[in-house]
């Protein structure tokens, strides 16, 4: 379960005579049995010690420096007990080694390491050679419990780091644990202070959420915890608008594209971040004006081809397969649509998705969105940059009435199975191809009841 490049770290530092363990949400996933999403190291050696270690390998950060060790096209984290120690108030560190001999030393400096983390069970240590875990704040009971709680009183937690909110949701959207009722008093309380955090930290921990395979679950916890008014005002009005509760266990067709979105992906095969703003854009614009299945599954093939709108159009007309009438964005078909008439209905939904991508970045459109709800709090936040807001616009530029152009502009994915290390890069063939099957899987699911 430890990825080979971390072995190989692990390893290094060892034979070298210095004690090295796994910690923080690693150490969690593998008690889980899950996939890390990454692993972090810690160590008794000197950040230059580990710099001497590895040919590849460079100091970075200048308040927490840490260490970047390069294997093959891997990265590796390694943090110092050393500069850990650091960062931590002096008369906690002076209080425990006062009570403590050499053995106890050790304790203490675990200890210390363990007392800087968000959550109890990101507190954990491993020592993967005596296979020890060492666990100091009860993370271990907590797991058992599914339960995500703050290593401190969850008031300072937030106060101290706000982003810990956002990575409260996030991790127990992804492992589906709950909340201590501590935790989630202060996270609805203390909403408002995630406006302070960068904006690019912000989309960080929004990708983690919504890349990475936990997305409907993590969409689903901002709402019931009232940060989706925040982050997303434009989407937690559509959730307002249809009476979608906070603890609402229903679907609609927001949550239903993200869910299958998820489905598809996992901690160590994510997408571009791209992609899930392309599909908020596809759904805002069908949830402004519905629209037939049959344009939504032109359109979804049209971008899978790379633009052959008037192959997508032909195979359009030959899908027998019921689409989900549970969602209002999607209204019953004309019978005998002819061939232009949804021609032109597929390209002003292109229209209406880059119409939607634009007002996802317009602050003074977003502060608008909740302004029938006058109790939400006010939003303006823009986190998408003009280079990600560009990039998921040119994802839908192949859909182009002019065939010939498109054909020798644009290149379709070759086959079916999915290229993960081409679509976390941003591939627009492999972005192109996975949103079309979100899409089409979405509209047209499988298990379909035919009463429906």
């Amino acid at each position: 379960m430890i990825a080979k490049s971390t072995r190989k770290v692990l390893n290094g530092l060892k034979s070298k005579g210095h004690d090295v363990y796994l910690v923080g949400g690693c150490v969690r996933d593998l008690i889980l049995k899950r996939t890390p999403k990454d692993f972090d190291i810690l160590t008794s050696a000197e950040l230059r010690e580990v710099v001497q270690t590895f040919p590849r390998c460079e100091i970075v950060g200048r308040r927490f420096p840490i260490c970047h060790v390069h294997i093959g096209d891997d990265l590796v984290e390694v943090s110092s007990f050393s500069t850990s120690a650091q960062n931590y108030p002096r008369n906690t560190r002076t209080e425990s080694k006062e009570s403590s001999g050499s053995d106890g030393d050790e304790d203490c400096i675990r200890l210390n390491n363990c007392l800087q983390r968000d959550f109890t069970i990101n507190g954990l240590m491993f020592d993967p050679y005596a296979k020890v875990v060492y666990d100091y704040l009860g993370g271990m009971e907590d797991i058992r419990k599914a339960k995500v709680r703050t290593v401190i009183h969850a008031g300072t937690s937030f106060q101290q780091d706000c982003a810990r909110i956002l990575r409260a949701i996030r991790i127990a959207a992804r492992l589906g644990f709950r909340m201590s009722k501590e935790t989630a008093h202060f996270i609805k309380n203390l909403s408002l202070l995630v406006q302070r955090l960068d904006k690019g930290r912000i989309l960080m921990e929004m990708n983690y959420m919504l890349a990475y395979g936990s997305a409907e679950a993590s969409l689903r916890l901002l709402w019931k915890f009232g940060l989706l008014e925040i982050l997303l005002p434009i989407q937690a009005a559509y959730l307002a608008r249809s009476g979608f509760r906070r603890r609402d266990k229903r679907t609609n067709m927001l949550l239903s594209l993200f869910a299958n979105l998820d489905k598809l992906l996992a901690p160590d095969r994510p997408c571009h971040s791209s992609l899930w703003i392309a599909i908020l854009a596809f759904h805002k614009a069908l949830a402004d004006q519905p629209r037939s299945p049959l344009v939504v599954a032109a359109f979804s093939l049209a971008v899978h081809n790379c633009g052959d709108i008037l192959e997508a159009v032909k195979i359009t007309k030959k899908i027998a397969r019921p689409h989900d009438k549970s969602f209002f964005e999607l209204v019953e078909p004309e019978e005998n649509l002819d061939f232009q008439t949804l021609l032109d209905e597929v390209m002003d939904l292109d229209a209406s998705i880059k119409d939607a991508l634009n007002q996802m970045t317009d602050g003074y459109y977003i502060s608008k969105a909740m302004s029938a709800y006058p109790q939400a709090p006010y939003s303006d936040l823009v986190f998408i940059p003009l280079q990600l807001y560009l990039r998921a616009g040119r994802i839908f530029d192949c859909v182009k009435k002019d065939e010939t152009h498109t054909q020798m502009e644009f290149e379709a994915k070759k086959g079916s199975k999915i290229e993960y290390g081409s679509l976390y890069s941003g591939d627009f063939p492999e972005i192109r191809h996975v949103f079309a099957r979100v899409v089409f899987d979405t509209v047209f699911p499988l298990n379909l009841s035919q009463d429906l």
